[in-house]
């Protein structure tokens, strides 16, 4: 399903980026800084809203369909200073404690496993180093809609390149050893209703 994906995925997210999801990339991009990666990198939502001061970025993204659409749009950009990988989250391509940030925008929903994961990403930060992160999460203050959340996602998954409706990304991230320095939860604007609880901020490594 990943080239229907791929060819839907910007006209899908189209009216809830307009309504936030724009705002919160440039707000939570804004003072990044370095040597920089973001892992499933997508079509390349983020790619306007990385600021100068960010001297190295590498764009990973490992579904061959949603890269050329992610190629297309630097190129647009004029951006061909910005790497781009194929490289997935479970082997990432930089050495250990050589990055300043790490960037997950809509993408810890799908990996396989969470924590093996933010592991991957603690590997390549800097100690101190940024974790930016933007996700959809369950909706545990909604009852009613997390029961939904659950009775659809296991349709939902197969639908959508692995992605979950009720992960709890916010203790994974904890769980793995990041130092939570700020965030916010709020509801994604104009998206389906099982997709908008979501949590965004910056974590340390604190490792």
């Amino acid at each position: 399903m990943s080239w229907l994906m791929a060819a839907v995925y910007d006209r899908f997210a189209r009216e809830s980026n307009k309504a936030c999801l724009d705002q919160w990339r440039a707000e939570l991009l804004r003072d990044l800084s370095g040597a920089v990666l973001e892992v499933g990198a997508g079509t390349g939502a983020t790619l306007p809203y990385y600021p100068k001061a960010v001297k190295r970025l590498v764009l990973c993204e490992p579904d061959p369909h949603m890269r050329r659409k992610l190629q297309a749009k630097r190129a647009a950009a004029g951006a061909k200073h910005v790497e781009i990988s194929d490289a997935s989250l479970e082997a990432l391509p930089a050495t250990p404690a050589s990055l300043d940030a790490v960037v997950c925008s809509l993408v810890l929903c799908s990996v396989p496993d969470q924590q093996a994961a933010l592991k991957e990403i603690q590997r390549v930060l800097k100690p101190g180093g940024k974790l930016v992160f933007l996700e959809h999460v369950a909706a545990d203050n909604k009852p009613n809609r997390l029961k939904w959340q659950k009775r659809i996602e296991p349709v939902w998954k197969h639908l959508t390149g692995n992605c979950h409706l009720t992960r709890r990304t916010e203790a994974a991230i904890t769980a793995a050893g990041f130092k939570i320095e700020r965030i916010e939860r709020e509801s994604i604007r104009k998206a389906l209703p099982i997709v908008r609880p979501s949590i965004r901020g910056v974590a340390r490594n604190s490792s």
